[in-house]
């Protein structure tokens, strides 16, 4: 009886010890490591990092997309854990994660992670004011992770590579790491320090010089909270309806000038402010057909308006080039020019470009509906009447009509601002330069006052020439660039309304100076294209 007993207290002994190494062991598991790391109070990440070169396979069925072997030291490590993605790491990467002096080899780690797992943490506050960081959408969903050996690698001199193939067009993708937040447990935000980003037709070439969880980030953007939003959108609201009422101000100005003093100088302003009006309406018009057009509606006016909107900003900055060249013209080529029916070939240019380029597009169906991803708790959505959204080849269309295009005039025009410049430094330089001091105190107060003019004149034309579009790329990197680039585009109008001012008063001047001064330089400049 004894005996029996005491086999009954081994084997409810050997039992316990069993169920206790399968709980314990069960942790243990690769399938239940982020799990398990996502319960405790500590960074999930570092416990992932730590737990995964450890961790046993259940079964002898292989883990999905998930990679763990031996890399020898001495040569370049190439792995792949999906047909997307693959992982180029170097000798010398490898070389710094070993644990020893002897080691030959190194245990790499490469697999594939849901994006859900990441947590946003709020944008840091700065002085209080919210500085906004990277968001955008995952591509694919996943977020691929390299370890090697049991030390974290960084400052690498020669960069991994990771490889993000995709099977369709992408627009603004950008490679990102994981940073981890150092106030809040388990949130982070994504970041671009130490990486560069190459982009291809198929694939996205990430190199970077650290060890880590990388993503590629599709149409990122800076997260601003939700009072900036709002503020932005009024500010864009207000400040085009404002330049739709002072371009026909100006246009009416300017139309009064024509039929007073015809210029060619006057019918080009006129012309850029013809289409100041009509890029500022349609954007009103097609922001408020966003509201009031139905959800699973696409109908021929949305299409319309997307067009009208797309030649608008065509138009834009075709006059603006033309202004810049017509600036060329009257600086650089100032005597013995005379060009036939100059205006109309200009108008050919101004406006049939634009147009020819928007027919090509309105019969490849470009048009329609585009669907703005609202950054919100509810990650709700916006319709705006512009490029639709299901046209397949939408992000290079977009990019060569409206990123491409205004570059290039923004480049030449920066030119011609340049010779603007260096033409009103010359001038003074030849007033002052040789003039003896009782000749400078004697000097022409008139003189004086037109260099002056000359000098606010080139804060015009940086309006005029639509070289304000340049703050474009400081949208991408702080908030302030993104209200500086707001007030100034949405307020363009007002700028032209202030450049008519402008021209009237010169206008009038000339009138009542000349019969007093037939010799002035800008006189000469003026008039010999003019007429």
């Amino acid at each position: 009886m004894a005996q029996r007993q005491h086999k009954m207290w081994i084997t409810l002994f050997i039992i316990t010890l069993l169920v206790w190494f399968s709980e314990t062991q069960a942790g243990k598991y690769c399938e239940d490591v982020i799990r398990k790391c996502k319960q405790g109070n500590i960074s999930w990440t570092t416990c992932y990092e730590n737990e995964i070169t450890t961790c046993t396979v259940r079964g002898r069925q292989p883990i999905p997309n998930f990679i763990r072997m031996r890399v020898d030291l001495s040569q370049e490590a190439k792995v792949s854990p999906t047909r997307h993605h693959r992982v180029h790491i170097p000798s010398s990467a490898l070389q710094r994660s070993r644990e020893r002096e002897s080691d030959h080899d190194v245990q790499l780690v490469a697999t594939l992670i849901d994006s859900s797992f990441f947590e946003l943490s709020p944008p840091p506050k700065t002085r209080g004011h919210v500085r906004p960081h990277m968001q955008g959408t995952v591509m694919g969903g996943s977020v691929l992770s390299v370890r090697a050996g049991v030390s974290h690698v960084k400052d690498l001199p020669q960069p991994i590579k990771l490889i993000f193939k995709h099977d369709k067009p992408m627009q603004n993708g950008i490679c990102v790491f994981w940073q981890e937040s150092l106030h809040m447990v388990g949130k982070g935000q994504w970041s671009t320090g130490g990486c560069e980003t190459n982009n291809t037709d198929t694939e996205f070439i990430c190199s970077c010089n650290h060890l880590s969880f990388f993503a590629v980030l599709v149409n990122p953007v800076l997260s601003v909270d939700k009072s900036n939003a709002v503020a932005l959108s009024y500010i864009t609201y207000i400040g085009s309806t404002l330049s739709v009422f002072f371009t026909i101000i100006s246009l009416i100005i300017y139309i009064c000038l024509q039929c007073r003093r015809p210029e060619k100088a006057i019918g080009v302003h006129m012309k850029l402010t013809g289409a100041l009006l009509c890029l500022h309406l349609s954007f009103l018009l097609c922001c408020l057909s966003g509201w009031l057009l139905k959800d699973n509606e696409d109908s021929l006016v949305c299409r319309g308006l997307g067009l009208f909107l797309h030649w608008s900003l065509l138009a834009t900055f075709s006059w603006a080039a033309l202004e810049g060249f017509h600036l060329y013209l009257l600086l650089v080529k100032v005597f013995n020019i005379y060009v036939r029916r100059y205006m109309l070939k200009l108008s050919l240019v101004g406006w049939g470009l634009p147009t020819l380029t928007v027919a090509v597009c309105g019969i490849l169906g470009v048009y329609g509906k585009y669907t703005v991803n609202v950054r919100d708790d509810n990650n709700s959505t916006s319709q705006i009447c512009w490029m639709s959204s299901q046209f397949p080849q939408r992000v290079l269309v977009s990019y060569i009509t409206t990123v491409a295009f205004p570059c290039l005039v923004i480049l030449y025009n920066s030119c011609m601002l340049g010779m603007v410049v260096f033409r009103i430094w010359g001038l003074r330089r030849g007033c002052c330069g040789t003039e003896s001091t009782s000749s400078w105190k004697k000097m022409n107060k008139e003189k004086m006052t037109r260099l002056w003019k000359d000098c606010t004149t080139v804060l015009g034309l940086s309006c005029v020439l639509s070289l304000t579009w340049g703050l474009l790329s400081t949208t991408y990197i702080s908030l302030p660039g993104i209200y500086v680039f707001t007030i100034l585009n949405s307020l363009q109008g007002v700028s032209m309304f202030l450049w008519s001012v402008a021209v009237t008063r010169k206008s009038r001047y000339d009138n009542d100076s000349s019969i007093r001064d037939h010799s002035s330089s800008q006189k000469m400049m003026t008039t010999s294209f003019n007429n």
